[in-house]
């Protein structure tokens, strides 16, 4: 049984950080399945995800949601975008995630993983420029607003998926030794 829960546990955290990579809940994920472990944890199984662990996941899945949202948001505000532009912006990245995890790349995997990331970005770009021209601004600034909101999902991502990385390792760190 000791086995078998750390091997689910192995399975189905590289799953939910992919999830996070895909600009889906995957951190929280992490978390529940590390909360999960604890609870139905028994003195039999030896597999212990102790609280200096779970509040160290909490910590940092609450870490990743801010970073990437402020990345997110400084990347439209820093460059004078409406609210809209935010929304819209955050609203075409998941859109455009989720096509890029279908569309992909044809590298087995991957490629996926890459026009996910890649597609989300153009999304937050598509998504800022639309909000911003909705709100009444001329091209050429929503254009740099459109900039702005793709790099900022980009880093955003990357920071979020940094902080789901530590957290995926101190899981299956915690279940296996």
């Amino acid at each position: 049984m000791n086995y078998l829960i750390a091997s689910v546990v192995t399975l189905v955290a590289p799953i939910l950080w992919v999830c996070t990579l895909l600009g889906l809940p995957g951190n929280w994920g992490l978390l529940l399945l590390g909360a999960a472990v604890a609870y139905f944890n028994t003195v039999e199984t030896h597999q212990d995800v102790d609280f200096p662990a779970m509040i160290t996941l909490l910590v940092l899945a609450i870490a990743g949601e801010i970073i990437e949202f402020l990345a997110g948001a400084a990347g439209v505000n820093q460059l004078g975008g409406s609210r809209r532009g935010t929304v819209l912006a955050v609203v075409g990245s998941l859109v455009g995630a989720i096509v890029g995890m279908f569309v992909g790349i044809p590298v087995p995997f991957i490629g996926s993983l890459i026009a996910a990331v890649f597609f989300g970005g153009l999304g937050a770009f598509g998504g800022a420029i639309a909000g911003e021209r909705w709100a009444g601004k001329d091209w050429d600034l929503s254009i740099r607003i459109g900039w702005g909101a793709l790099w900022g999902k980009l880093l955003g991502t990357l920071l979020k998926t940094i902080c789901g990385t530590v957290m995926m390792v101190l899981l299956i760190y915690s279940v296996w030794f």
